[in-house]
């Protein structure tokens, strides 16, 4: 998983960019599937739009914000805490 802020270029901030391989991908749907009650037992093939998935990414809006290591980052971006 890589953290980048965005390269929006709005007056509202740039936003924040996840970017996650195929495998988080597919970690992230089980575990979704998990919070729903749903177990999967024995092998699987997860494909996404019908596809195999190796890479996906996620953007949050200047107006949002992330919590990673119990450091906040803000959408709005770089020294947008200091406002």
């Amino acid at each position: 998983m890589k953290l980048n802020y965005g390269s929006g270029t709005s007056e509202y901030g740039p936003g924040i960019d996840i970017i996650l391989t195929g495998d988080e991908v597919a970690l992230a749907i089980e575990t979704f599937l998990t919070a729903q009650n749903l177990y999967i037992k024995g092998a699987r093939t997860l494909r996404v739009n019908g596809e195999l998935c190796d890479k996906g990414s996620i953007y949050i809006d200047p107006s949002g914000s992330i919590l990673l290591k119990g450091k906040e980052y803000l959408g709005r971006g770089i020294g947008a805490n200091d406002e």
